[in-house]
């Protein structure tokens, strides 16, 4: 399992180094991708040398990446290219601004796609919340009748023209992929696409080059973490109560 961390955020510089709870963030997301079962290895990969003095501190695995890997999804691929291959076909992203992430849901994704290798790439999504359809850092995801996304977008999609958008509501995505390994290093050696620079979305190049993407449905997404209201509402989370996994709402399909 990896979890892409980049220091140079535009909204939040150094947020993987925030401190929520007496801990880094980094720490938090690392400390529940440990409590998955069956998971032998989580490294954070990172191309700033203060994110990995940080995950060192706090016992994690840590490696360095080149700074031009233009997403999480190809630094991750940057990275496997170097590992020895050990039969395990399934690659974990989860990023690193997930502090709330349910070890369930990491689960669920794997065990997905280990179930169905014919899926390349899995992600999650949970019904919006009040207020987020409008919300540009909330990430949109309308699926097909067969489960797959057919399109992500920060705007508020898909457009009401009829006055409401009953049966066809967007989902938000939750921040978690899975990949089949193959697909994951042809992912990763395709250019970026006019929607993925468009949007600020690694997502948009799988679907841009006919690539997939099933989605897995959520009750409720996880906080996670794009702006300073969203860092005050997880410390205030955190703070008040020892979350763990076993309080986090379960994923079905």
């Amino acid at each position: 399992m990896a979890i892409p961390a980049r220091y140079a955020s535009t909204r939040l510089p150094g947020k993987p180094l925030l401190t929520l709870a007496g801990r880094p963030m980094i720490e938090h997301v690392h400390r529940r991708a440990r409590e998955v079962p069956g998971v032998d290895r989580v490294v954070v990969l990172t191309d700033d040398e203060r994110i990995a003095a940080a995950v060192r501190g706090f016992g994690g695995e840590v490696e360095l990446t080149p700074e031009d890997c233009a997403s999480g999804t190809d630094r991750i691929a940057w990275a496997l290219r170097q590992w020895p291959e050990t039969g395990e076909t399934v690659v974990i992203n989860v990023q690193g601004d997930e502090p709330l992430i349910d070890p369930a849901a990491i689960r669920r994704v794997a065990d997905h796609l280990r179930r169905h290798p014919e899926d390349p790439v899995a992600t999650l999504a949970a019904p919006m919340a009040e207020g987020e359809g409008q919300d540009p850092n909330a990430v949109k995801v309308v699926v097909s009748a067969q489960g797959y996304a057919l399109y992500f977008s920060r705007a508020a999609i898909p457009y009401p023209r009829t006055g409401g958008i009953a049966g066809a509501a967007p989902r938000k995505h939750i921040g978690i992929y899975g990949y089949q390994r193959a697909a994951l290093l042809r992912l990763a050696a395709l250019e970026p696409t006019p929607l993925e620079r468009a949007e600020g979305l690694e997502q948009l190049r799988a679907l841009e080059n006919g690539i997939p993407i099933r989605v897995l449905t959520a009750d409720r997404p996880s906080p996670g973490v794009d702006t300073a209201a969203d860092l005050k509402r997880v410390e205030a989370i955190l703070t008040a109560s020892d979350l763990t996994a076993s309080e986090n709402p379960r994923f079905a399909e």
